[in-house]
């Protein structure tokens, strides 16, 4: 599907056909034939559509006959978009600059472009193509910065869950979020890179200074999205080792508590086995002989009790 957008005033206004300074989102799925046709009506490489649309496409810039495209990975939460059973994962937004038109590309939607198409934004112009792409890129960061601290509070109850109840399915949450921890850490690490070159060899060929230090203040929250990505992995990392030897610990307790119980109880039963022969037994005409029989079970098993609790096996 495609939408078109024009900055007029009090912000975006939606039209029905491209105008020269508009903005073009494309969002798929697409056929194939789909794809070939709106490559044709905005006169940019198919490959530049494909590439954009392809979830495992990389970070990326690169230009071709006058036109740009700027691969930029972007967090999304993985409602069947894949296989992967991570809470969130991230996918690539397509950024192409053409003379007449700025076009972004995504195969499903994302907080960062719902984010400037429901928002009124007094800044984001599309006829500003450079300031447009660098407000795409700040708002990138601040998604994956949103999506880290969500993260973070999920692990953090998932933790407190695990203090009271060892289940399979709190460690298995814990692990999904540790899965969607090493995509953020992989992508800022590439978005970072691309900024990076971008600002290095001046692919935007911004010429205003206040714009590159916007760009490198938009590269240091990367870098530090990327920090709080790599210190929350880690932590979990040895949450997810402490965890799995508590319960390794406590299955050990509960071992030994049932061994306990087992020698405890062994103690009556093979007294009783000992006096159900039909053998001459000691005390076997003795009028209290039930009576001494009890009595000596129970005074074993409170011995080996009293042994065992001091042993603190109980």
């Amino acid at each position: 599907m495609v939408v078109y957008f024009k900055r007029e005033i009090g912000g975006l206004k939606k039209l029905t056909a491209p105008q020269k300074g508009c903005w073009i989102h494309v969002y798929g799925p697409f056929a194939t034939e789909e794809t070939q046709k709106l490559s044709e009506q905005l006169s940019i490489d198919i490959d530049f559509i494909t590439d954009s649309l392809d979830i495992d496409e990389r970070s990326r810039y690169e230009s071709d006959e006058g036109k740009d495209l700027i691969v930029l990975k972007t967090p999304v939460e993985n409602t069947g978009i894949s296989d992967s059973e991570a809470l969130v994962i991230t996918i690539p937004i397509g950024i192409v600059r053409t003379p007449d038109y700025l076009v972004t590309i995504s195969a499903h939607p994302n907080p960062v472009i719902e984010h400037f198409i429901n928002s009124p934004q007094k800044v984001f112009n599309p006829e500003d193509q450079e300031m447009a792409i660098l407000l795409l890129f700040e708002k990138n960061v601040d998604v994956f910065q949103n999506f880290l601290r969500q993260l973070n509070n999920k692990r953090y109850a998932f933790e407190k869950a695990l203090y009271n109840s060892s289940r399979n399915e709190d460690l298995t949450n814990l692990l999904n979020i540790q899965k969607g921890l090493i995509y953020f850490v992989t992508n800022l690490r590439s978005n970072e890179l691309l900024m990076m070159k971008i600002q290095r060899s001046n692919f935007l060929k911004i010429h205003d200074e206040d714009r590159m230090d916007y760009l490198r203040d938009i590269i240091v929250d990367n870098s530090q999205a990327l920090e709080m990505s790599e210190m929350y992995s880690n932590i979990l990392n040895g949450t997810m080792d402490t965890f799995a030897s508590i319960i390794s610990n406590n299955l050990n307790g509960v071992m030994k508590r049932l061994t306990s119980v087992t020698i405890v109880l062994m103690i009556p039963t093979l007294i009783a086995s000992f006096y159900g022969m039909n053998v001459d037994l000691p005390y076997d005409h003795h009028p209290f002989a039930f009576v001494i029989v009890c009595s000596m079970s129970i005074i074993l098993s409170s011995i080996m009790t009293w042994f065992f609790v001091k042993k603190k096996w109980f």
